[in-house]
């Protein structure tokens, strides 16, 4: 099956927490919020937002640490240089490379993060309205092509100012 959403307008929060009350009594729990202005999470009753962004840090820490160790040690070994008797792996210096890398891993994998979990690029963004960013909150809800009629009925019934369907859109 495939999946349609449906815009609904509205001209204040109290209007939108009513449509949003009115979308999840229809069956759809899981809506998206958009707006130009900061709301805190949970105003609208939408879904905490689950995100995995600090596995990306510790993946690229991880990857940086044992690039560091194997580029430290790995040198050291294919070109052994004893002097005065000192071990040819030499810790102090590995130490500072190896934490090096580990930084420059954790923060190179957190941009990485930060742009999959921004869920960027997006090259086609579906339904959306200029006037969001005028002070307008939009509703947004995805569903079966099916059910996407009783998602559109539940933001009519709570007086949205317009609403928007990617089926009518040929989005």
């Amino acid at each position: 099956m495939a999946n349609a959403s449906v815009l609904g307008l509205f001209r204040d929060v109290d209007s939108a927490v009513a449509g949003a009350d009115k979308v999840v009594e229809a069956g759809f729990p899981d809506f998206e919020v958009l707006s130009g202005s900061p709301y805190p999470e949970g105003t609208f009753g939408e879904q905490p937002t689950k995100h995995k962004l600090f596995i990306f840090p510790l993946f690229g820490a991880l990857c940086g640490f044992t690039v560091g160790m194997l580029l430290t040690a790995g040198t050291q070994v294919a070109f052994p240089l004893v002097t005065g008797g000192k071990p040819i792996l030499s810790l102090p210096p590995m130490a500072i490379i190896t934490y090096e890398g580990t930084m420059l891993g954790a923060v190179l994998f957190t941009i990485v993060g930060i742009i999959f979990e921004s869920r960027l690029p997006r090259p086609k963004l579906g339904l959306y309205d200029a006037r969001i960013t005028e002070g307008l909150i939009g509703l947004f809800v995805t569903a079966d092509e099916k059910q996407i009629g009783k998602a559109e009925q539940a933001l009519q019934d709570a007086n949205a100012l317009e609403v928007k369907s990617s089926l009518k859109a040929g989005a």
